[in-house]
């Protein structure tokens, strides 16, 4: 590459792309490099100044749209292709040019400047405003090159870019999926509020039927064909699918019920709302079968391990399958536990072991104390079945049938070894010879013979320690007993130097000397 920069070299060519092909102008004046930016621009104002500057030097037509983009994606990816290798070794390499190229990526340059050895220049507003100049009047200093046909190349290049960019087909659109399962969740909430809303409504009118009809879409059935609570004799509920024992209840309630009279006008408007929910209920039910046979379609894998409704969340969760065949599987572990993993990271406490996979059934199934080892299990084959799914050409789910097999297994050994490590201290009786054996490989019968062996030397050992223990506890008793003796002692000499009769009387030359000894003595 050339450090110097473009105004130490003498001529220059500038490469070009185009949806026809690719283009390689030569720089006639080179005072453009020098000039200012502004006055570039002047000098390409018509096409006879743009052709005193630029000439072209080189041109290569695209064969069809697929070796245009082909040619467009290696452009963009910033490597140099089989095309642009070619199109530049036999106009520039081949005929031993020295002159620097100019090129607009730069990454793009280094691979050129790397794979051919040509000198790249580097890239300055002079060389983008000179770039641009030679954009204006692209069609006429290229010979042949049509108005029309350039735009007809434009847009198909452009749709067949953009299909294998975004990999398009139908069936593989998770963006429907997210879309779906967003939809899902806000339908929930809002089938919650208005069934809450029907019952809180209705039941100022019929109060008692809200324990008795419990399901959310036959409580608003049952509001829209009964209607006021007197015409509950003379209505069917077999119609909307209420058993018999609950209809009968019904029944005898409106008998009896407590609740205040309502007019025609209220009840309209609580049929409104009850035909709402229904719709909604409806819908629902079509939108969940929808997500189920997408989710099978675009990830059976994934579907397969953990259902269409947490692989879908997954998915909306990570922004795209994509995405989620990147994620480690520590992070598919925790995926929608965010929160919570910045808030245990804050304040230093135990982070999550679980997301969105707790709601896995799998997950759901198992202990307590079990829950964080089978999430890394599960987690650790949901990553590696997110990633069959979005780049593999499987239809059927045999590789999540295979992993969902292991994880069942794991989970199966993980609870057989949490009830024997319950039941490790219950003696198990024994019946016959023991012909099973230990890691080592050893019978248990000989090792147990082994064992009676050197119960002597054992014994020898215990028995040695506890005389020792035993000489260390009469030592420290014995030093104990002393001390007592001693405190005791000069106690009684300080006893007698108290008042006796109102004096205090001195102590004797003998009490003296058996004070200091004690006092040595302590």
């Amino acid at each position: 590459m050339c450090l110097a920069g473009p105004f130490a070299c003498a001529t220059m060519l500038l490469l070009l792309e185009t949806s026809a092909g690719l283009a390689l102008f030569s720089l006639k004046n080179d005072k453009l490099l020098k000039a200012d930016v502004d006055s570039i621009y002047d000098q390409f104002k018509t096409l006879s100044d743009a052709k005193r500057q630029v000439s072209l030097h080189a041109f290569s037509e695209f064969a069809d749209t697929k070796a245009a983009m082909e040619a467009a994606t290696e452009l963009t990816e910033g490597v140099v292709g089989k095309s642009l290798k070619k199109f530049l070794k036999k106009n520039i390499v081949d005929k031993g040019m020295t002159d620097q190229l100019a090129v607009l990526d730069k990454a793009l340059g280094t691979s050129v400047n790397k794979k051919l050895g040509i000198e790249i220049s580097v890239l300055n507003d002079n060389v983008k405003e000179l770039m641009r100049g030679v954009r204006m009047h692209m069609l006429d200093l290229i010979e042949g090159l049509n108005e029309q046909e350039l735009k007809s190349c434009s847009l198909g290049l452009a749709h067949t870019l953009s299909r294998f960019k975004l990999k398009f087909s139908p069936d593989k659109v998770d963006v429907m999926i997210m879309q779906a399962v967003g939809l899902l969740d806000d339908l929930d909430k809002e089938l919650n509020n208005f069934a809450m809303r029907l019952r809180e409504w209705y039941g100022w009118h019929f109060p008692e039927m809200g324990k008795i009809v419990t399901d959310n879409l036959a409580y608003a059935k049952v509001v829209k064909l009964m209607g006021f609570k007197t015409k509950a004799k003379d209505t069917d509920f077999s119609t909307v699918g209420v058993p018999d024992e609950i209809s009968a209840e019904v029944k005898t309630a409106a008998e009896t019920s407590m609740g205040t009279e309502i007019t025609e006008e209220d009840l309209a408007n609580i049929h409104s709302l009850s035909e709402r929910v229904i719709e909604l209920m409806e819908y629902r039910t079509s939108l969940s079968e929808y997500l189920k046979l997408r989710m099978t379609a675009v990830a059976p894998n994934l579907t397969y391990m953990v259902g269409e409704l947490v692989g879908a969340r997954l998915i909306a969760q990570a922004g795209s399958l994509m995405n989620l065949a990147k994620h480690p599987s520590s992070t598919v572990q925790i995926l929608g536990a965010e929160k919570a993993l910045f808030r245990a990271l804050k304040t230093k406490k135990a982070t999550p072991k679980y997301g969105l996979i707790y709601h896995a059934s799998i997950v759901g199934q198992s202990a307590p104390n079990l829950k964080g080892k089978i999430s890394r299990v599960l987690a650790a084959k949901l990553s590696l079945s997110a990633r069959v799914d979005p780049l593999g050409d499987q239809t059927e789910p045999t590789l999540g049938k295979e992993f969902k097999e292991y994880v069942e297994k794991r989970l199966a050994t993980l609870e057989e070894t949490g009830m024997r490590s319950l039941t490790k201290g219950i003696s198990k009786p024994r019946f016959g010879k023991q012909e099973k054996k230990n890691p080592r490989g050893v019978p248990l019968t000989t090792q147990r013979r082994m064992w009676l062996k050197s119960q002597p030397q054992r014994k020898r050992k215990r028995r040695l320690l506890r005389r020792r223990k035993r000489q260390k506890r009469r030592k420290k008793s014995g030093r104990l007993q002393k001390q007592h003796q001693l405190r005791s002692s000069w106690r009684h000499l300080q006893n007698r130097r108290k008042k006796k009769n109102g004096r205090r009387q001195p102590l004797m030359k003998h009490d003296s000397r058996e004070a200091l000894g004690i006092v040595n003595l302590l």
